[in-house]
């Protein structure tokens, strides 16, 4: 396979076996890719630095994209055994620069180069080995184990993105050209932007299930909508365009930015592009391996906070009403250019998929008609952020792909750049970044005197989380305690006397339990796994509240706002903290606990057993494992021969409590008897579920 051509594989139709050999093909090809990457960098501790004080350091992102293989393959049920614990946890989290992110050096200790290396050979060779013996049938849809892999392929390419970006912002000396990663040579003056009419119409967005090709969660649903004339430039901005705006000092007067850009702009004391150099001898542009003269008709490479700012002050200049397109009027412009979309072009149709060079080109290299770059090249900011469609469902093998970027703060780039490949460089792949965040991403700018539309509505809308909020802050149900809030009580009674340092919540879903239990500990840890639940336990102790839509009967939905003051709990949410992670395989930092609280967590575990003889190692000596569960075993989430009860041994059952015993006794000591704690999950206004765990309590011996 050309590494520079390589094209998404359909998963709908074809002989099984072809499939699998496609599907080999572009796994490896991925894999060998996102290598070269990390070739350019010169030495070792070019992996070590951090290009972004808010990002990892490099080191961290060579193993993510093989630990994710690794991590999905384990969650889809596809493997039961990983090949490095500590490093699928090391290389677990802390891709987007969420608020919650904890990028504390001192927590971190990196592998080697070369150890990430052998740890990325041996992922290789297993995912070959699952695609060549893995029972194959089409279609490959959501549910199929090949949809685990071909996850881990798209992810990986993401990557190539997310990674050259972090490399092309290390010091010029810790990198290396690469005949692999050769940069465009054309440079010159770039023609005259002009506005050219694009005609109103109507776009469709949103993939089918059915759909042929491989799609992130937020690309299915159905939206539609009804787009006005509007005029567009006919090329991206060029860095000689956007120079005037640099010359009139836009970046030193406040009034073309947003209170956020300004904000962004004055922290980071921004005087020009990113990747403008100044030199004595003119401007440079630092590509992602060398320094070359700055082509004045490369398309400028901005973030959002500066497109908007750029957009009001051509605006003011020319008296035209000139913003950023939304995310509708650039399918507009694409569907009326009739871009062929990736698999189905014999060669790319504009800089993009590397089949052309490792940079941007010319602005008027690639003509889509009248237009220029409505593919390729760089991203394209958008003014609006990303929402999911109507009939948006999460997938539950990666929960925190989307919902988190649900929050107005991010927003949406389209196109593609020079790098895109894979999903990326498909009409429907729906991409978003934090406003501030840099990628090959520069900016088209329109003429609408339309108000933009943002897909802003402030309730929590997932059905699930609404659920768990309802449970954990809403009103109670016939009679029953609220079961976060009883259990953290218990916790606290059994504490009474004895050091209450730090207490570690695990599965706490929305958070309550984590926020009760700071009435009594000087520092709470919550940790869970999904992403649509700690983001919001995290947006509570940011933000102090929380609103929500709950089911009421249908369609029909009652909106809920909860506050922290009005529960008492706002004077101890600065004791919390929330983190996501894997209660089976715990980072190594998530240690030194006077208390753990596991709550509803054991019978939803992969590996239970894995858990119960980690945990200790966790605890301080005498510390107590409080453990709540009503024992619900499901082959959904955990194996049957994972079950610690449930199920009949030489024809007598076996319950959960002699199981726990059994794995707990030999390191701990039970303290007092189990005791039922009973609580209700409201589904609609008519539907609800009551239950009752058993809540038992271990001291480390």
């Amino acid at each position: 396979m050309d590494l520079r051509k390589t094209h998404s594989v359909i998963l709908t139709e074809g002989e099984p076996e072809q499939k699998r050999a496609e599907i080999l093909e572009y796994f490896h090809a991925t894999f060998t890719v996102d290598e070269r990457l990390y070739e350019t960098l010169k030495d070792e501790e070019a992996f070590y630095m951090r290009a972004d004080r808010l990002r990892h350091p490099l080191i961290f992102y060579f193993g993510h994209t093989a630990a994710f293989f690794v991590n999905k393959l384990v969650i889809a049920r596809v493997i039961d055994r990983r090949i490095n614990p500590r490093f699928e946890s090391l290389f677990a989290v802390g891709v987007d620069e969420m608020s919650w992110d904890d990028l504390n050096e001192s927590h971190y200790d990196w592998p080697t180069p070369a150890e990430v290396k052998s740890y990325r050979d041996q992922v290789r060779d297993l995912v070959d080995g699952l695609i060549k013996t893995l029972p194959l049938t089409l279609p490959i849809t959501w549910e199929h184990p090949f949809w685990a892999i071909v996850m881990g392929i798209e992810h990986e390419r993401i990557h190539l993105e997310t990674s050259s970006v972090l490399i092309r912002q290390l010091p010029l000396d810790r990198v290396r050209r690469h005949d692999f990663w050769e940069v465009c040579r054309e440079s010159g003056e770039p023609a005259a932007n002009e506005l050219l009419p694009v005609a109103a119409g109507m776009v469709r967005l949103g993939k089918e299930q059915e759909h042929p090709l491989y799609g992130w969660d937020n690309e299915y649903g159905k939206h539609e909508a009804q787009v006005e004339a509007f005029s567009a430039s006919k090329f991206l901005v060029s860095n000689r365009e956007y120079l005037s705006f640099v010359q009139a000092g836009g970046y030193r007067e406040r009034e073309w930015w947003t209170e956020e850009g300004w904000n962004w702009r004055s922290f980071k004391e921004a005087e020009h592009p990113l990747f403008w150099v100044e030199r004595e001898e003119g401007w440079g542009l630092r590509t992602m391996l060398e320094v070359i003269d700055l082509p004045w008709n490369w398309p400028v490479e901005v973030n959002y906070l500066e497109a908007k700012a750029f957009c009001n002050w051509l605006s003011a200049k020319n008296g035209k009403s000139l913003r950023l397109p939304t995310e509708d009027e650039w399918y507009r412009m694409r569907d009326l250019a009739e871009v062929p979309d990736q698999p189905c072009w014999n060669r790319a149709p504009g800089n993009i998929n590397l089949e052309y060079w490792a940079s941007s080109c010319p602005v008027d290299r690639f003509p889509f008609g009248e237009f220029f770059d409505l593919v390729g090249n760089v991203w394209q900011w958008t003014e609006t952020p990303i929402y999911p469609f109507h009939g948006f469902r999460v997938h539950p093998w990666y929960d925190d792909f989307s919902t988190p970027t649900f929050d107005t703060r991010h927003n949406l780039i389209k196109g593609g750049s020079w790098i895109s490949t894979g999903n990326e460089a498909t009409r429907d792949s729906r991409y978003a970044f934090r406003r501030h965040f840099f990628q090959h991403a520069g900016l088209r700018y329109v003429e609408s005197s339309r108000p933009v539309e943002i897909h802003d509505d402030p309730y929590e809308t997932d059905a699930l989380a609404a659920q768990y909020c309802d449970a954990h802050y809403g009103p109670g149900h016939f009679g029953v305690p609220n079961f976060p809030k009883a259990c953290a009580e218990i916790c606290l009674e059994l504490t009474r006397g004895r050091t209450r340092g730090h207490a570690l919540d695990l599965g706490c879903a929305v958070g309550r339990a984590s926020f009760e239990l700071a009435r009594g500990f000087e520092r709470v840890t919550g940790l869970d796994f999904s992403s649509r639940f700690f983001r919001l336990a995290a947006r509570m102790q940011e933000e102090g509240g929380l609103r929500y839509a709950l089911p009421e009967e249908g369609e029909v939905v009652s909106y809920h706002e909860l506050d922290l003051a009005v529960l008492g709990l706002a004077e101890v949410r600065e004791r919390v903290s929330f983190f996501q992670a894997d209660a089976c395989n715990l980072p190594e930092k998530f240690t030194g606990y006077d208390l753990v609280l596991a709550a509803n967590l054991i019978d939803r575990l992969y590996s239970p057993r894995r858990f119960l003889n980690a945990i200790r190692e966790r605890l301080n000596p005498g510390g107590l494992l409080v453990i709540a569960s009503p024992y619900s075993w499901d082959e959904e989430y955990t194996a049957k021969d994972q079950w610690l009860g449930g199920y009949r041994e030489a024809g007598e059952p076996v319950w959960s409590i002699d199981g726990l015993s059994r794995e707990l006794l030999p390191y701990f000591n039970p303290l007092g008897e189990p005791r039922d704690v009973p609580f209700v999950i409201r589904e609609t206004r008519r539907k609800f579920q009551h239950s009752i765990a058993q809540l038992t309590v271990w001291e480390l011996k």
